[in-house]
């Protein structure tokens, strides 16, 4: 007996009502094939730079380096090791790929209902065109087919970045990287519209093990002997102008809290100076992290580039997963964040700016209502970012329309970023969104707050005018 076909609702995550799932299937399909701008995210750019290549095996691309999958096993007592995730000490890890695919395939309906399952659900079907579901029994049959699809250039990752109809992505780029996959996208005369993203939070973070390294990138980079703090601010200055010449429309930067301040001259200086002795203590840090954001404004300000903040994730709080396996393995933990004091000196200083946006994201929902949607309704220089990391999720997403709107309004806001590292999952949270979208404004709509003119306005404005408007990429 074969096993039942395995298909995606057309009208999934839409309400039951069935007038409303109605009109939200009307505006989804107004824009189920609108082009991607892919805005934020961790794609490695250097998939792209080599015509020619692959993802290498169905674990490769799917499993091994995607931590929303890791955690989930993890949390279910499969260790990293059996997963294939390297070790810091090259350790032995789990080498067989078919291994970690039977063993990802036994635990899939762990993912039942949650946002990966989702994706990974709709990648498998839309992407890969699997017909069966993923289970123990069609592991090493599913396995075979992907790996057949990866194994032909219709599956290269050129050919699906122009298949998924992106028009930009833009990656996430260190302060100090020579952007060489970049440069190799341009030389090669591909088209695609590939973008970086400054991010220098590790040249600002003086406390972390790596600064001193990256402290002698950043002069080696720049050209620029980074020996004071004036030298440092002159060499950050010289690399956003160089990622600019590359195509950066934004700056990122990930805070433990959303503090700004602003130091005077000779307090930066003897910071920094401690900092390069080895000396600086972690409120030397927090200071001088504050007073960065406030530079990383005054910088947007002059240079242009919209300034992205990511609040509230405590990186790597698992001692020994990152001793293990390092960082960003899916140990990453949310606090609580506050914003209306923590920005009050940035926003004193910059919030009416007309040069300045400042997207602010967070993983502390309750701050929604409290304090984002007020603050952007307010000042021009603030948007806010959509829901982030742990929240994309459906009812993430209605949460944060519930939340946000009515205070904020729609136009504060910036679309959709998918923020992901797994290329493959980017139509697939991307048609996420846009559903749930779909269905917030059909809700609208039949309650008769907004008119349908409005609903088909505001569900393009979400799945794409937005996000190209806040990133300055409508001009």
């Amino acid at each position: 007996m074969s096993a039942p076909v395995w298909h995606l609702s057309e009208d999934r995550f839409f309400d039951p009502n069935s007038d409303q799932r109605a009109i939200a299937h009307e505006l989804y399909q107004s824009v189920a094939h609108a082009p991607i701008v892919s805005l934020h995210g961790h794609v490695d750019p250097r998939l792209f730079a080599d015509p020619d290549a692959s993802f290498g095996t169905p674990a490769d691309l799917l499993i091994i380096p995607d931590h929303y999958v890791s955690r989930m096993l993890v949390s279910q007592g499969v260790p990293l090791e059996a997963l294939g995730v390297p070790r810091v000490d090259s350790g032995p890890v789990e080498q067989d790929h078919r291994r970690i695919w039977q063993l990802f395939a036994d635990h899939f309906h762990l993912f039942r209902a949650t946002p990966t399952g989702i994706w990974l659900t709709h990648e498998l079907q839309e992407v890969f065109g699997i017909r069966e579901k993923l289970t123990s029994a069609t592991a090493q049959p599913i396995y075979d087919q992907i790996a057949e699809r990866l194994a032909s250039p219709a599956y290269r990752p050129r050919a699906l970045f122009e298949r998924f109809n992106i028009e930009v992505l833009c990656t996430t780029d260190a302060a100090t990287d020579r952007l060489e996959a970049h440069q190799a996208i341009r030389a090669s005369g591909w088209q695609a519209d590939i973008r970086p993203t400054f991010r220098p939070d590790r040249a600002i973070d003086i406390c972390a093990p790596v600064w001193p390294a990256e402290i002698d990138a950043l002069s080696d980079v720049s050209g620029i002997a980074v020996h004071s703090y004036a030298a440092f601010i002159h060499a950050l200055e010289a690399r956003r102008a160089f990622f600019k010449t590359m195509g950066a429309t934004a700056s990122d930067h990930a805070a433990q809290t959303a503090d700004t301040a602003e130091l005077s001259a000779a307090e930066a200086e003897a910071i920094f100076q401690r900092a390069l002795r080895g000396a600086a203590t972690p409120e030397d840090g927090r200071r001088f992290g504050a007073h960065m954001l406030m530079e990383s404004a005054r910088m947007a300000c002059e240079d242009g580039f919209v300034m992205q903040l990511h609040v509230g994730s405590v990186r790597n709080y698992s001692t020994l997963v990152m001793e293990r396996f390092g960082p960003d393995k899916g140990a990453d933990m949310p606090q609580r964040s506050e914003f209306t004091p923590a920005l009050r000196p940035l926003l004193n200083k910059f919030g009416y700016d007309p040069r300045l946006t400042l997207i602010v994201f967070t993983l502390d929902e309750t701050t929604y209502s409290r304090e984002l949607a007020p603050l952007a309704g307010h000042y021009p220089a603030l948007k806010l970012g959509p829901p982030w990391w742990f929240h994309d999720s459906i009812e993430g997403l209605h949460r944060y329309r519930r939340n946000v709107i009515e205070t904020a309004g729609l136009y504060n806001t910036v679309g959709f970023n998918d923020d992901t590292r797994a290329f493959p999952s980017i139509p697939a949270r991307h048609d996420l969104a846009r559903r749930v979208d779909a269905d917030w404004i059909a809700g609208l709509a039949i309650r008769g707050i907004i008119d349908m003119d409005d609903a088909h306005e505001m569900i393009l404005d979400t799945a794409y005018r937005l996000a190209k408007r806040a990133y300055k990429l409508d001009r």
